[in-house]
């Protein structure tokens, strides 16, 4: 009965440590985030509570940019929810592993879901065969990410312009993501999608609404997926992955346990 599961501190702390190097890279995108918040006359506690709801960095800077050029609620809303889009992918993607927990478990979990988050469960979770370890795992990178971003969000609404703009905490930004990324390109395929997204990222950051960013991604993964299905590079990376089993995809690894 998973509600009765005990709770696997080890596999918390494994998710933690794991998440700990990046903590260089949220840091200056809190304090962006919060300076870009106080700059169109947001408290610091309006601050933390927007993060508190959003919890998204990328869309947060491109809403409270929107909403210092005085765009109206809609344009906000539609602009933010597409940004975001991203997120139901990688739930979908997170959804097999974790099928055997209870709704509202996989409900709080959701909530927790960033790309840091996703990025290290995806390669974490086809070696953790119990459901049990893989939602406390999850944890173990989401609740710090969480807490570290609500704190550097206030301080950087607290600090306001007085951070000065030589530091060019922006540019940490676009280096964490590209730690995430690096691990997480195992294969040929991976390859294709990372660098089909990349490209049409760029050719097509002009697009309003950052609608680049969501038709770069949706093409990087159909990219990734057609070289999969073509078995385009199969043969070098089957030599390379000799010995390691793959389960089947969509399918949860787990029988075990059922819910209740």
């Amino acid at each position: 009965m998973l509600s009765a599961m005990s709770f696997s501190w080890e596999a918390y702390r494994s998710g933690a440590t794991d998440v700990a190097p990046i903590v260089a890279g949220i840091l200056p995108f809190g304090l962006v985030t919060g300076v870009a918040a106080a700059n169109v006359g947001l408290a610091p506690h309006e601050a933390v509570g927007l993060s508190a709801l959003v919890f998204a960095g990328a869309s947060q800077l491109a809403g409270l940019a929107l909403l210092g050029q005085g765009a109206g609620f809609v344009v906000i809303v539609m602009t933010t929810f597409l940004i975001n889009l991203r997120m139901a992918m990688y739930s979908a993607s997170l959804a097999p592993w974790l099928e055997r927990l209870r709704p509202g478990t996989r409900l709080g979990l959701s909530y927790l879901i960033t790309d840091q988050a996703y990025a290290f469960a995806i390669l974490r979770f086809p070696h953790e065969p119990h459901v049990g370890r893989r939602r406390d795992y999850f944890l173990g990178t989401a609740t710090p990410l969480l807490a570290l971003w609500l704190a550097t969000t206030w301080a950087g609404a607290r600090l306001g312009v007085e951070l000065p703009p030589s530091w060019q905490l922006e540019f940490a930004i676009p280096l964490m993501f590209l730690a995430l990324l690096a691990p997480a390109v195992r294969d040929r395929p991976g390859l294709v999608a990372a660098a089909v997204g990349a490209l049409l990222a760029i050719a097509l950051r002009g697009l309003p609404f950052n609608l680049g960013l969501v038709i770069a991604a949706s093409a990087g993964i159909a990219a990734g997926a057609v070289a999969e299905a073509t078995g385009f590079g199969r043969r070098a990376d089957a030599a390379a992955s000799a010995g390691v089993s793959e389960r089947a995809p969509g399918r949860a690894p787990d029988r075990g346990e059922e819910r209740p």
